[in-house]
């Protein structure tokens, strides 16, 4: 269900930046010319790509927006490779590995509630805008703790009708006020939904947060999907440091996207994950 980009390139592509968007003081949009990274293929919604930064790091990033014509990666600056990403500027140049992964699959027609909290909410855009495109209905639930923290509001919202926005804070300043889980759970139990009953789930966020989006999916015999995000080095399914524990799943390789109802089924998730030396964080 969950397919992956067969022409894997493990070599970085340098791309200047050809465009930054602030979207919050701490989180960025950078759009990137696609000219010079079409040769792969356009990309799968939940795919992601590594991005080097010389001189630092390299991390990966999941595609917010892939038309062909440019990507962009929706960015928060925690860490040092961000931390150093952020005093770049627009023609900076920084390597591109990919696209790796696993994707978002949906059937023509399905009727999609996507779930997403923080900058989860960029990688959903990108299913959405997918989405559309095979006739889908989407529900969109974004999270977080105020409104001037939600994410890709105004571009979701210009997607047009088939396109449902939902938004839930913390604080209650905008939307619905309590977790973005119990929007999800009332828009299940509805039997009025405009276009018929959710039929597949999809989450990207807090790791607690898509653990409760599978249970309640599951509660009601729908299918799922998530997004693992785990410490990765090769981002090819090489080196191991991104295995999910009890089970050899790798989160760039048989991950991201990954089913929920098996991802219950992990031991470590929504519990804990794994530092870059190995070492229990818990969520």
């Amino acid at each position: 269900m969950y397919q992956q980009n067969e022409k894997l390139d493990s070599r970085p592509k340098i791309l200047p930046i050809k465009k930054i968007v602030k979207e919050t003081e701490t989180i960025w949009t950078f759009i990137f010319d696609y000219s010079k990274f079409a040769h792969l293929g356009s990309s799968k919604p939940g795919q992601f790509v590594m991005l080097w930064i010389p001189g630092v790091d390299e991390n990966p990033f999941s595609i917010a927006y892939d038309d062909g014509k440019e990507f962009w990666l929706t960015i928060a600056k925690v860490g040092d490779a961000t931390e150093k990403l952020f005093e770049m500027g627009e023609e900076a140049k920084v390597g591109i590995r990919g696209p790796f992964g696993t994707s978002y699959e949906f059937e023509k027609g399905d009727h999609l509630a996507l779930l997403a909290g923080g900058y989860g909410a960029a990688p959903m855009y990108n299913v959405a805008v997918n989405a559309l495109k095979e006739g889908c209905k989407v529900e969109m639930i974004v999270g977080a703790r105020s409104a001037d923290l939600l994410l890709y509001e105004e571009r979701v919202k210009a997607l047009g009708g088939d396109v449902t926005y939902h938004a839930a804070t913390d604080d209650g300043s905008k939307g619905h006020k309590g977790y973005n889980t119990e929007v999800l759970e009332e828009l299940l139990a509805s039997d009025s939904l405009e276009g018929g009953p959710v039929t597949r789930v999809f989450a990207c966020g807090p790791e607690v947060m898509m653990k409760k989006a599978a249970e309640l999916a599951g509660r009601k015999g729908i299918p799922s999907a998530v997004s693992l995000e785990r410490y990765m080095k090769c981002g090819i399914g090489v080196c191991g440091q991104c295995c999910m524990d009890d089970s050899g799943i790798r989160a760039c390789k048989e991950g991201p996207v990954y089913d929920g109802a098996a991802a219950l089924k992990l031991s470590e998730f929504g519990k804990y994950h794994r530092d870059s030396v190995g070492r229990k964080v818990e969520w």
